[in-house]
């Protein structure tokens, strides 16, 4: 379960991927890549989130993580 989206930033590209993993206990990940090397990782316990909604935390996780990337895009470029 997870999220993977990439674009062009200049002459590089930058991906977002999100990831769930459940051991030793539930908890995403999201990984910022800039032209293949890796910037930031951002990570939230799941523990206490009910099975059923998993896939729209994980999704609600990785859409906060691209808005804040577009914000700051948006920023640098005024």
């Amino acid at each position: 379960m997870g999220r993977l989206d990439a674009f062009d930033v200049g002459s590089r590209k930058l991906t977002v991927q999100t990831e769930f993993f459940g051991r030793p206990a539930w908890r995403v990940e999201t990984k910022i890549y800039l032209g293949g090397e890796l910037k930031k990782v951002y990570t939230a316990d799941l523990a206490a989130t009910p099975e059923p909604e998993l896939q729209q935390v994980v999704n609600e996780f990785h859409q906060a993580k691209m808005d804040e990337i577009v914000a700051g895009l948006q920023k640098r470029a005024q």
